[in-house]
């Protein structure tokens, strides 16, 4: 059993997954209503700015992902006491932060890269932090450099062994004038997790402007931080010595709404996504009409369907908010499989993001990866080191498989595959799935769709 199977395991297990197999009789569209809660993205984040407060905090929309049971064993790990107040509804007391051991740490976290993030309220709470071995999904090599960077520019001192990265903060951190090389939404997120409670000011160029950072800012300025955003990705942290509990209601998960909207499309379906909201897709929602499918804006959500017509190519360049964020592309492409004529994506954030699309070929997709990227004059995000482009051709009818899940959206992509498919695919690893996409299974269910797990 490789790693990534044992990383599958665990996620499942976090959120009561019986099984890490799921068979699929496709060819059956996708009908009825799902809910969507809080952003994957953002609690995670919100649950670690919890350290950062002397009273505590309240989070309210929280999902059952793997990767939020992930952070609540760290931070119960650190001394934080959390309860579940309601359903989706937690409260974090920071009373008595504690540092952690080793093996506490890596136990808890597996692969994840999330303990990067308390780096920064550690070392305002207790004078260090300690990171594991980072993981995550293999999609490329997603370096912390930009996140250690930061810290030591705000005066921590990073020691690296095998075990991973012990980082001290001998003296109070201060702020700093810090420019990004590329709009990172986690070292943006380091930044101002670490900037708010550092001496003086603090200037972040270059920064990502991701809604999920926009509510971080906001949750961090109800605990009494002062954060300005200007113009050309400028944010602007005065620090703060104290800071409160919260309490906040997270912003809708965009990423897990554009894929069952994807779904609706692969599978000829009509989906309602319960939560979604249209600020937030505006970007997804132009690309899904130019591909030629429905929705709807409702008080409550998103309806989403396929009206029954052929599917048009189109031309897709992932980029950092507002443009089409990397996340969406890959359920996408499954329903560009269906499109009549030739898609081409480029991926210009991750430099590893295309492997899902190998499965596709084997039921039956015509997708052709350039792994250097294509150049073309139509395009407006500038070419970028170590992106990747996807030609995709159809419409080609799919037919089902045995596919292993290789990351998060690629193995969302997969059963969207499945489901659309004729014939019966069987889908390992879907464990991995559970770290973003709350209760998938009874969704799936939910919404007609015929499989068992094995």
């Amino acid at each position: 059993m490789n790693s990534l199977s044992k990383d599958s395991q665990k996620a499942a297990a976090r959120v009561g997954l019986t099984s890490d197999s799921i068979v699929i009789h496709g060819g059956k569209p996708l009908r009825g209503r799902i809910e969507v809660r809080g952003a994957k993205n953002l609690v995670t984040k919100a649950m670690v700015a919890a350290l950062l407060a002397d009273t505590p905090s309240v989070l309210r929309g929280v999902p059952e992902i793997s990767d939020v049971h992930v952070v609540n064993g760290l931070l119960k790990a650190h001394g934080v006491a959390i309860t579940t107040t309601a359903p989706g509804e937690l409260t974090l007391d920071t009373s008595n932060v504690v540092g952690a051991h080793f093996a506490e740490i890596d136990a808890h976290a597996g692969s994840s890269r999330i303990p990067i993030l308390f780096c920064g309220p550690l070392l305002h709470q207790l004078g260090e932090a300690f990171i594991p071995d980072l993981g995550g999904c293999r999609i490329g090599d997603r370096p912390i450099d930009f996140h250690l960077n930061a810290l030591r520019a705000f005066g921590a001192i990073v020691e690296k062994s095998h075990q991973g990265i012990h980082l001290t903060a001998p003296q109070k951190l201060v702020g700093a004038h810090i420019e990004l090389p590329f709009p990172s939404v986690g070292a943006t997120e380091q930044v101002l997790l670490t900037a708010v409670r550092a001496d003086g000011t603090t200037e972040l160029k270059n920064a990502a402007i991701e809604p999920e950072i926009m509510d971080l800012i906001a949750i961090l300025q109800k605990m009494g931080a002062i954060i300005s955003v200007e113009p050309n990705r400028v944010i602007v942290i005065e620090g703060v010595e104290t800071l409160r509990g919260y309490t906040h209601t997270a912003i809708v998960d965009r990423n897990e709404a554009a894929s069952w909207a994807a779904a609706a499309l692969a599978t000829k379906g009509d989906i309602i996504v319960g939560g979604a909201k249209q600020q937030e897709l505006m970007t997804f929602l132009n690309v899904y009409r130019k591909v030629g499918g429905e929705f709807e804006v409702l008080d409550d959500g998103i309806r989403f369907w396929h009206p029954g017509t052929p599917l048009k190519p189109v031309m897709i360049e992932t980029d950092v908010h507002p443009g089409f964020m990397t996340d969406w592309q890959q359920p996408l492409i499954v329903a560009l499989t269906q499109a009549e004529g030739e898609s081409i994506v480029h991926e210009t954030v991750y430099e590893n993001r295309f492997g899902f699309t190998e499965a596709l070929n084997e039921m039956g997709a015509n997708i052709v990866v350039h792994q250097a990227g294509i150049a073309s004059i139509t395009r407006r995000v500038p070419r970028r080191p170590l992106e990747q482009a996807a030609v995709i051709t159809g419409p080609t009818p799919l037919h089902g498989a045995s596919v292993r899940v290789p990351d998060l959206r690629g193995g969302f992509s997969h059963l969207i595959a499945g489901l659309a498919a004729s014939g019966t695919s069987t889908i390992s690893n879907v464990g991995i799935i559970s770290r973003g996409y709350e209760l998938f299974i009874d969704k799936l269910k939910a919404l007609g769709a015929d499989f068992e797990l094995v």
